[in-house]
């Protein structure tokens, strides 16, 4: 059914729920997986780097300035190379054979292209659910993801926490209870 499973993870506690996912499915399908992290590329707006100014005059960036951001930049690369090996030691662990790749680039573009190119046969991607307005506006990975693969996408949505739902049932019995049409 499933040989090559691409699992796009981010660093954020919804990976966690993603890795799980794809191990298990892994493990059932016997299927390698291939994970992989996309970090957005060099920003020169975030770095102060052509940044227009009033009257269009642009503000001029110390070399200290663009060292240091060029060392974060590396950190950052190393620290997400850090976590995704660590990632991968989880799925060998597990009994899973894994891969691991990170990449620049606009995520879900990356994701789609890479799926293509390494002729993967399902993507696993989180999902967090966020508000159709947020996703109009933001855009959402999992959305592009969905709409533009070239193969088969399961979305792993991040779970309600039971501490969530008793909060929304406290709210919303206070609110019934302060409702003066109920009165």
């Amino acid at each position: 059914m499933f040989h090559n499973i691409l699992v796009a993870l981010d660093r954020s506690d919804m990976s966690s729920q993603v890795l799980e996912q794809a191990i298990n499915l892994a493990k059932a399908t016997d299927a390698s997986l291939i994970l992989l992290t996309v970090i957005p590329p060099f920003d020169p707006v975030r770095a102060g780097l052509d940044c227009p100014g009033i009257n269009g005059a642009y503000f001029q960036v110390s070399e200290k300035t663009m060292q240091l951001y060029l060392e974060q930049w590396k950190t950052l690369e190393q620290e997400g190379s850090d976590w995704l090996r660590s990632q991968a030691t989880k799925a060998t662990e597990a009994g899973v054979k894994s891969e691991i790749a990170q990449t620049l680039g606009d995520p879900g573009c990356v994701i789609c292209k890479l799926a293509e190119t390494w002729k993967v046969d399902l993507i696993i991607v989180g999902r967090r659910g966020i508000s159709e307005l947020n996703e109009l506006f933001l855009g959402s990975v999992s959305n592009y993801v969905l709409h533009h693969a070239p193969c088969s996408v399961l979305t792993v949505q991040q779970p309600t926490s039971p501490n969530s739902k008793a909060i929304l049932e406290q709210n919303t019995t206070q609110a019934a209870s302060n409702d003066p049409m109920r009165a």
